[in-house]
């Protein structure tokens, strides 16, 4: 009996099935149920019963009201997809930069990954649960940490101001560096997980590329750009839609939806701007993943 063996093409796909397999079964099981029920609540009206609830149909009212009645929702959406695409490349270029350093050999690299991965652990909802609790104890907020930080070190940003204007920069990147630099410790807060995904990526790039590099007299500026960078591109692309995805997890726009619904009790309204919100990031993500991935190299 002749047993067809399967392509190396097969193979890949067989895995690429297999590895997503937990989150299919994690999504058909725990999360489809509540994603077809706020599609209705969007489609409806919610009135609180004595045995529960009940739903009227009312059509896309409640889209309606959400962007042409409501007062706020169009401008946090909209302020919350600017603050996005101000933020993802600032945190894109930190994590490969630092992911990069922290590639290289040293003594106390273990240390050093690990003080780096410390804010993104520190943020975490459970420490922040714990904490808002009073069952722990840290430095106390962020922000207060962060104004503490800039008081101490001495840091002016006029200095920097002058000293990028005197480079011949445009003003809308000096204002973006200025800006990264005051907000360094939000940014390492949001970076320990594309620092992770990047430092793999890096790791799995062959040695024997970097030693034909050098024995060919190539620069470190031109091995970066012409191997690191190629071969770390689709984890670049990886890490644009998750740092996209990520950067609405704490959101002014994920609070007002939060409220809209508990507060306000209004859950149709609620259920709507849902599905408004995850339509515009969908969009987001199409057009961003379209146009990355042309630029992706994949070594096969």
């Amino acid at each position: 009996m002749n047993i067809r063996r399967l392509t190396l093409k097969q193979k890949r796909a067989f895995l690429g099935v297999a590895f997503i397999t937990p989150w299919l079964l994690g999504f058909v099981f725990l999360f489809a149920t509540p994603l077809i029920q706020s599609l209705r609540f969007s489609f409806s009206e919610l009135k609180v019963a004595p045995g529960g609830y009940t739903l009227d149909f009312i059509g896309l009212k409640n889209f309606k009201d959400a962007l042409f009645v409501d007062p706020n929702y169009n401008r946090i959406l909209t302020q919350s997809l600017s603050e996005m695409a101000w933020n993802v490349p600032m945190i894109l270029f930190f994590s490969l930069f630092t992911a990069t350093l922290l590639n290289s050999k040293f003594k106390g690299r273990p240390i050093a990954r690990a003080i780096f991965f410390l804010p993104v652990i520190l943020a975490s909802g459970a420490v922040a649960s714990a904490q808002s609790s009073g069952l722990i104890q840290l430095t106390g907020s962020s922000e207060v940490a962060q104004e503490l930080g800039l008081a101490q070190n001495g840091f002016d940003p006029l200095s920097l101001v002058f000293m990028l204007a005197q480079a011949g920069l445009p003003d809308i990147f000096i204002e973006y560096i200025v800006d990264a630099v005051q907000r360094i410790y939000e940014i390492i807060s949001s970076s320990g997980v594309q620092i992770l995904i990047f430092l793999a990526a890096l790791q799995s790039v062959p040695v024997t590329m970097y030693e034909v590099a050098k024995m060919e007299g190539a620069t470190p500026y031109e091995t970066f750009w012409k191997i690191t960078f190629p071969m770390v591109s689709p984890l670049i692309l990886t890490n644009i839609i998750y740092t996209i995805i990520d950067s609405f997890t704490e959101s002014q726009l994920t609070r007002t939806i939060y409220t809209t619904a508990f507060q306000a009790q209004n859950f149709g309204l609620s259920a709507s701007m849902s599905w408004i919100y995850t339509l515009v990031i969908s969009i987001v993500l199409i057009v961003v993943g379209i146009l990355v991935s042309r630029k992706v190299f994949y070594y096969n």
